[in-house]
């Protein structure tokens, strides 16, 4: 918590500045047109590749995917994040757009290269505009802030299907045109609208420069991105040692070992649960009901359950929705009784994402400029590699398991809750370290604040 008052919804929207609107927008344009990993299988499949070669090809995106956050991580921490979104998107352009040039006979291995560098640019400008966003934001609304880019990925997610929908129709090689197209126009945005330079990190690039000077450094008000109390940002580090200082932090460990094992069950509700359903003997069409009664409870809730809860603090926030989605992922064993089960367990599960999500996504931006890009560049590589994983642990358990396989992911849901409260909790009133040794010299400190 930063402020007794309750956060409003409306003070959040109106407090938003306006390269924060550019960049969510920038954000949803580009979610609009991303077809590649939704319909990469189905398209080479159609266009006569064998069902072994299709997976390889997702296989290769996925890859590509988890090193392009590291990647995006490490660029926005050298250039900054405009020029790490302008870069990511232009390369990725070209390279989604031409895997339907690539998708002919005898030419697998050039495709799955393709394929590769197309999930490494695609995914590299995620850390970098967590990292924006972060910096832009007023901190009184940083999980406000990041509540806004989940709804802004999660429209995007939803309209995406429709619209490719209407596209086949008319010519499947369109899907990836205009997947590149929307990646070059946010590229473009990127370059007429984001700042070089956000104002907070201006101010923490300066104290950090302060601190390699011996100069003492000006005191972090509200823009530090960390919590009162919180020490001053470290000097900049190079990769090396703040990996290794990242490794050291246990709370951080345990903090990914929640997004890994959270981030694999979440991922059943996409991979298992249909197979139940159809085991289950329920039509196709209950399926997409499911999916949008999640969507739509998810896009118009969101934001007022985050306000809501801001007065609560972040530990309390991230258990007790980790808890809720474990009930309603255990309720998808019920199926088989009635479609109310079903449904019910998808409303808990979304529920249990409002509470805990956005507090989880933003916890990385609260490290301090020295390290923040490859902290958040590390989780979401975590959870890109989990998400690669999550097909092979759904299916071959739930064949074996049947539906005590949900009973399954409530459990490691519930374990998630408690790694994530032992990672992100604080001292509720740490105090300023006054007679702290110095830090070695380049080795970055690794103080989370709250949010």
């Amino acid at each position: 918590m930063t402020d007794d008052a309750p956060v409003r919804v409306f003070d959040a929207l109106k407090a938003t500045p306006t390269p924060v609107r550019y960049l969510l927008g920038g954000i949803l344009v580009n979610q609009l047109g991303a077809f590649v990993q939704t319909f990469l299988v189905l398209y080479l499949t159609f266009r006569g590749a064998s069902v072994s070669a299709a997976g390889l090809a997702l296989v290769a995106y996925s890859i590509g995917s988890i090193f392009g956050t590291m990647l995006g991580a490490e660029i926005t921490h050298r250039f900054g994040p405009r020029t790490t979104i302008m870069t990511a998107m232009a390369a990725s352009a070209p390279l989604v757009g031409s895997i339907s040039w690539l998708s002919g006979p005898g030419t697998l291995w050039p495709l799955l290269v393709v394929v590769g560098l197309a999930g490494l640019f695609t995914q590299a400008y995620r850390p970098a505009a967590a990292v924006l966003l972060s910096d832009l934001m007023p901190e009184r609304y940083q999980v406000m802030a990041f509540s806004m880019m989940r709804i802004a990925l999660n429209i995007g997610a939803a309209l995406a299907p429709l619209i490719a929908a209407v596209v086949i129709l008319v010519d499947w090689d369109l899907l990836f045109w205009i997947d590149g197209g929307t990646a070059l126009v946010y590229a473009l945005l990127a370059f007429a609208l984001l700042p070089k330079q956000a104002p907070r990190a201006r101010e923490e690039a300066q104290e950090a420069e302060e601190a390699r000077e011996g100069a003492e450094p000006k005191p972090s008000g509200a823009g530090t991105g960390t919590e009162a109390g919180a020490a001053a940002p470290a000097p900049a580090a190079d990769s090396r040692s703040a990996y290794a200082a990242m490794l050291r932090d246990r709370k951080y460990l345990l903090y990914l070992g929640a997004i890994l094992l959270g981030s694999l069950t979440y991922a059943q509700g996409h991979i298992a649960l249909p197979l139940q359903l159809a085991a289950d003997h329920y039509p196709t069409s209950f399926y997409s009901t499911v999916l949008t009664v999640s969507s739509v409870v998810l896009i118009t809730c969101e934001l007022k359950i985050t306000a809501y809860l801001s007065r609560l603090p972040k530990h309390v926030r991230v258990i007790t929705g980790h808890l809720v989605e474990a009930v309603g992922l255990a309720v998808y064993g019920l199926s088989s009784r009635s479609g109310a089960f079903t449904i019910t367990g998808a409303v808990l599960v979304v529920f249990g994402i409002m509470i805990a999500a956005p507090s989880m996504f933003a916890h990385p931006a609260t490290f301090p400029a020295a390290v923040k890009a490859r902290y958040i560049g590390t989780m979401q590589a975590v959870g890109g590699a989990a998400s690669a994983l999550a097909p092979l642990f759904g299916v071959f358990l739930w064949t074996r398991l049947g539906g005590g396989f949900w009973l399954l992911c409530g459990i490691v849901t519930a374990a998630a809750g408690f790694l994530a409260l032992a990672g992100v909790r604080q001292p509720p009133e740490p105090a300023p370290a006054k007679d702290a040794g110095p830090r070695t010299e380049g080795e970055p400190e690794v103080v989370g604040g709250t949010s």
